[in-house]
This record gives structure tokens, sequence and C-alpha cells, in this order.
């Protein structure tokens, strides 16, 4: 075969095997999405259920047709008095989260005077911790009738008796947040065991709302975690919690804001997709 002739031959054949593998290669793997081409997510989380939470928070999101995550310790005063109440909000849709029996805290930290001695997490046995914790899961179980669950590390501390606790609840746990942190960088790189927050306190409507935009931004989340609201300790106002909200029912198919449980499942899933 003429030189001229065999080179124009082998590029046709070239050409037509890099068509048909193309045909064959699936498509890349999309970049990481949230449901119905929403920009980003947002958890509304609330800790240590104090009554403003069941008074003011709660009422609020069911006006708004949103749903917040509650993460009771179980031993706070409105698990025994006020039962019937959290067990409607689960009935509503809300997320009843572990955040362990006791909320137990390391007292050699700084600003920790408040912590009492036999809930001073720096003399409690990291195996006992995690007891008390799976226990929580059982008895949020009698409330909710639900076996999935997340959970939240009480202060961010990680350490029980100085030993990690946290590594030992990654099987209980669907997700667990565990550190103070800003927007969710990167959600593929996210650890779903490790999830940073927001703990806002003392802050505007106006405040909250640039937070969620920053998420959007990135095509990430943010994840809030309150505790009062309009009242009891680490409070924002009910004011500047009801402006979050409306913000949220309005840019709904922007913003998807759901459970942190419901969504932890969707990263977890959109995480483990194969290319």
């Amino acid at each position: 075969m003429p030189t001229q002739a065999k080179q124009s031959w082998m590029l046709a054949a070239i050409m037509l095997c890099g068509q048909a593998l193309a045909a064959e290669t699936p498509p890349a793997k999309s970049a990481f999405s949230w449901p119905n081409g929403a920009k980003a997510a947002v958890s509304l989380a609330y800790d240590d259920a104090v009554p403003s939470q069941l008074d003011t928070a709660i009422p609020q999101l069911n006006a708004a047709g949103l749903k917040g995550s509650f993460y009771l310790p179980l031993s706070a005063e409105t698990i025994q008095t006020r039962l019937a109440d959290w067990r409607a909000a689960a009935a509503q849709g809300h997320e009843l989260g572990n955040h362990s029996l006791f909320h137990q805290c390391a007292k050699s930290l700084p600003n920790r005077d408040w912590v009492s001695p036999d809930r001073d997490l720096d003399r409690i046995p990291a195996a006992r911790l995690v007891d008390e914790i799976r226990l929580g899961n059982a008895f949020l179980q009698a409330i909710d009738g639900n076996t999935q669950r997340t959970f939240t590390a009480p202060c961010t501390d990680q350490l029980a008796a100085g030993t990690p606790y946290l590594p030992m609840l990654t099987q209980d746990f669907v997700a667990m947040k565990t550190t103070v942190g800003g927007v969710v960088a990167d959600m593929q790189r996210l650890n779903i065991h490790a999830v940073p927050v927001i703990a806002p306190s003392d802050v505007t409507g106006a405040q909250l709302i640039a937070w969620v935009k920053a998420a959007g931004e990135k095509g990430t989340m943010v994840n809030f975690t309150f505790h009062g609201i309009g009242g009891d300790h680490l409070q924002i106002s009910a004011a500047a919690h009801a402006e979050l909200l409306q913000f949220l029912a309005v840019h709904k198919d922007e913003y998807w804001t759901d459970t942190f449980l419901n969504l932890m499942l969707h990263v977890k899933a959109q995480q483990h997709q194969k290319p």
C-alpha cells in the first residue's frame, strides 16, 4: 500500500475507534447537585430542648412550611414536662436528634465554669459515654418511632476522659455535627460524621440570610445550630428567626431546607455515586 494511502487509512481507523470509544464510555460524573435544581441546602437545627423552641421556633417553622431538627439531651426538663409536645413535633415532620443523655462537656476548657463535676466530660470514660448515647437512640425511638438518627456533639467536645469517642459512633448515626465552622466548602469532600455548624447568637435576620446566600454562591450548604429563640440561652430574637424563615419560604426553589437527616441522606447518596 502506498505510504500516503496507508497514512489516510490509519487516520480513518483511529477516528472510527475514537468514535466507538466515545459511544461506549459513560458520561463523566456530574458535579454535586441538590434536588429540583436548588443551588444550596439549609439545615435549621436547635440544641438543648429549651422551652422557647417549643413555644416559638416550632410554631414559626410550621407557619413557614419548613422542617427543623431538634437535638434533645434526654435529661432536659422539657422531656419530662412536655413530652407530648415533642411527640407532636415529630409527627409534624420535624427531626428529633440525639444530643446525649446528660449533655456532658469538658470542664477544663475556657468558660466552662457552668459544667458540674458530675457532668464533666474530662472524667467520663469514652465507653460509658458511648453506651449512654446509644441508649439515647432507644429513648428517641420510643418517642418518635424512627430508627435513623443524627447526632450533635454537646459543646462540640470530642474527647471523653482524653479518648476520642466520636469514631466509636459512626455506625450508629447517619451523620454527626461535631465542629463549629462556616459554610461547607465542598460537598464531595464533606465528612458526614464531622459536619461543621454555625451557632448564631445575638445576630440579625440579615446576618442569617447572608450565610444562606454564601452557601448559594458555593453550591453547598449551611448548618445552623440555634439554641434559644426569643428567650433562654444563646438566643437570637424571634423576629430575626422569623425573618430567616420567611426568606427561605419565599426562596424555597433556590434553597432546599429540610431536616438534617434528609439532607445528609441525600449527601451520602451523592457522595457514593460511581463515576
